[in-house]
């Protein structure tokens, strides 16, 4: 079973930066790697329904992102290293709560993905961000 494992959480002051990773691991299928999976990250503040952050295609050709992060987030990956990686900047308030990384099996298509949630069928267990001074 895939295996998704978030760090580089923690608490930052507004307008800090930090780097979230995901390690993916668990490909169990011969043949079958991360170039196969589409990656998003996505988050939840207390109360609040999980919402899509980024996400990035098996290529890494395609990026999205949610209105509220662009120009301040970007995702990326290395394959070879079975890794993503979100880098966030000028973080805010706003942009407290857990973050998970999830990747989606796409194996025919290499050029799309999704900022939705339902599209997503393995979840790491999350990475707590706090912005606060």
């Amino acid at each position: 079973q895939l295996q998704l494992v978030e760090s580089g959480g923690g608490l930052v002051q507004p307008g800090g930066s930090l780097r979230l990773s995901c390690v993916v691991s668990g490909f169990t299928v011969s043949g079958v790697t991360l170039v196969h999976y589409a990656i998003g990250w996505f988050r939840q503040a207390p109360g609040k329904e999980r919402e899509g952050v980024s996400c990035i295609s098996r290529s890494g050709g395609i990026t999205n992102y949610a209105d509220s992060v662009k120009g301040r987030f970007t995702i990326s990956r290395d394959n070879a290293k079975n890794m993503v990686y979100l880098q966030m900047n000028s973080l805010k308030p706003e942009d407290t709560a857990v973050y998970y990384c999830a990747a989606d099996f796409r194996p025919f298509q290499s050029s799309v993905c999704y900022v939705k949630p339902a599209e997503y069928e393995n979840w790491g267990q999350g990475t707590q961000v706090t912005v606060s001074s």
